[in-house]
């Protein structure tokens, strides 16, 4: 891998970017000019480790019954707002979290721990101290008024070792959240379908892409804000992919 070049691809975007690549077994490779960003979709990511954590501490059963009419209906990615059943388990709000970055299911999961508690969650149990939840998906006035999730490229490096460490029987529905994932556009766009098992999770706002997931050899993320050309950041992404999720299962 060329690395030199990579860095001059991310440095023609204009904005900043964190990029890591880690063969199983090999030295990672970590390319950065900034460290916190904009979570958009992959904040979903600690808040599904932190139920995890919940459920090895027998303070959460995921077959507790969530009511969706619980928090107000939002747009932008999911179709839990359309649905006619209103009463899922936690299990099912948290793989449409997941799959679809449904994001009522996503409000609806921090209703049920809690901002303040999840954050906790995070410097504490996770280890992840550049993370942080400030609002509810899809509140635009928070956001207007300097609220937001963030994210740390450090902290995306440890969440692998996280999901890699998670007991077996919590990887056994942990995994296939992440496999259901709908959004190829990112680093699988380029990718032959249904040719690879990547466990990942994107995230997507306005001058935000970011994508971050694992094989069965590899490990790898790209996080990039403020660029200049969308089209043109999505190219590189796609590159990146082609170029280095190699392993076919």
């Amino acid at each position: 891998m060329d690395i030199t070049l990579i860095r001059e691809q991310l440095n023609t975007l204009g904005g900043a970017y964190a990029f890591y690549y880690c063969q199983h077994g090999a030295a990672p490779i970590f390319v950065a000019n900034a460290d916190r960003f904009t979570a958009a979709s992959i904040i979903k990511l600690p808040i599904l480790l932190s139920f995890a954590s919940l459920e090895r501490r027998g303070e959460m059963d995921l077959n507790e019954v969530c009511d969706l009419d619980a928090e107000a209906p939002v747009k932008g990615a999911g179709f839990a707002r359309r649905m006619r059943a209103r009463r899922l388990p936690y299990h099912d709000v948290l793989l449409m979290m997941m799959a679809t970055s449904d994001n009522l299911c996503t409000n609806l999961a921090l209703r049920r721990v809690g901002i303040a508690r999840l954050n906790a969650i995070f410097r504490t149990e996770l280890g992840l101290t550049g993370s942080e939840i400030q609002r509810k998906l899809m509140d635009f006035a928070a956001r207007e008024h300097g609220l937001d999730n963030r994210i740390g490229a450090q902290d995306c490096v440890r969440l692998f070792e996280l999901f890699h460490n998670l007991p077996a029987e919590q990887r056994a529905w942990v995994e296939p959240m992440l496999l259901e994932c709908q959004d190829s556009n990112l680093l699988l766009r380029n990718i032959e379908r249904d040719t690879l098992h990547f466990y990942h999770k994107t995230g997507s706002i306005t001058h935000v892409l970011h994508d971050w997931g694992f094989t069965r050899t590899c490990d790898l993320f790209l996080l990039t804000q403020g660029f200049d050309s969308e089209r043109a950041t999505g190219d590189i992404f796609a590159r990146l992919g082609a170029q280095l999720l190699t392993a076919r299962e």
